[in-house]
C-alpha cells in the first residue's frame, strides 16, 4: 500500500494531484484491456497459449510480438495496482 500525504492548503491543487493519479489509473485500466483483447484475438486464431507449442507453427513475428504483449501486461497491471492501493492523508 502507499500513502501520499498531503500538506496543502490549496483545494484547488489537491484536487488538481488527486485527478492527475485518477487519470493516470483510467489510462493503465484501458492499456491492460486494448492488451488483453489482443491477447484474446491471438487465443482464437492459434488456441490457448503456450510458448513452446507455438514456437514453429506461429509467424515468429507474431510470437514476438505475443511474448511482448505478455511482458507489457504484466508490468503495467503492477503499475495499475500500485497506483489503485494509494491512500491519501490530509494535514
Amino acid at each position: 500500500m502507499t500513502k501520499i500525504i498531503l500538506e496543502i492548503d490549496n483545494n484547488w491543487t489537491k484536487r488538481k494531484i488527486i485527478n492527475a493519479i485518477n487519470i493516470e489509473i483510467e489510462l493503465l485500466r484501458k492499456a491492460v484491456y486494448k492488451i488483453q483483447t489482443k491477447l484474446k484475438n491471438f487465443e482464437k486464431k492459434y488456441g490457448k497459449l503456450n510458448q513452446k507449442d507455438l514456437y514453429g507453427k506461429v509467424n515468429d513475428m507474431e510470437l514476438l510480438e505475443w511474448e511482448g504483449e505478455i511482458e507489457t501486461l504484466t508490468r503495467l497491471k503492477k503499475n495499475l495496482i500500485s497506483f489503485e492501493e494509494i491512500t491519501f492523508e490530509y494535514k
